[in-house]
């Protein structure tokens, strides 16, 4: 099988916002985005699955000029819970602490702590490798991607935490 990541383009209004499950709308450059990440693209697509969040959807379908688009919960974003759609310069407090200081182990209030994605992301890798496709495209979620390339280079998560990933970025999937 040959996949490919896709970042989901930007989005409006996030500078400075705790977000990962909240559905912010796209910035009005997504069109020409959309464009060039379409040129990127190394095949043409025969199955493009989706997080559920409306950003990457928007990017899949326009990606699948028409073909079927399947979401997965497993692609979505990281789960910030509480701090969702909050400014991070507004969050304190004792549970923020313990998060900005082991962000492996602490869980933000009512959201997922970062093994609980990993394992999501490992489940709904696992379900790909098994699928009889050849070209596949997953548009998705800088916290999923990095958590995806932990997976396939075996490389611990935290060595990929401060990895750049680009919206609109373009990531072969092993």
């Amino acid at each position: 099988m040959k996949a490919v990541l896709v970042r989901h383009t930007h989005i409006e209004g996030n500078a400075g916002l705790c977000y990962g499950r909240c559905d912010l709308p796209l910035a009005k450059t997504f069109d020409a985005e959309a464009h060039a990440v379409a040129l990127k693209l190394p095949f043409v697509p025969e199955t493009i699955w989706s997080s559920p969040a409306s950003r990457c959807v928007r990017l899949a379908e326009r990606l699948g000029k028409g073909r079927k688009v399947s979401t997965d919960p497993r692609l979505a974003e990281l789960h910030f819970g509480e701090w969702e759609g909050r400014p991070w310069e507004e969050l304190r407090g004792p549970a923020v602490d313990a998060w900005m200081n082991d962000p492996w182990r602490a869980r933000p209030p009512g959201g997922e702590t970062v093994p609980e994605m990993l394992e999501r992301v490992r489940a709904f890798r696992d379900h790909l490798l098994d699928r009889p496709e050849k070209h596949v495209v997953l548009v998705t979620h800088a916290g999923v991607i990095r958590a995806w390339r932990s997976l396939a280079e075996k490389r611990p998560l935290a060595e990929l935490f401060d990895l750049k990933i680009g919206y609109g970025e373009v990531v072969e999937a092993r």
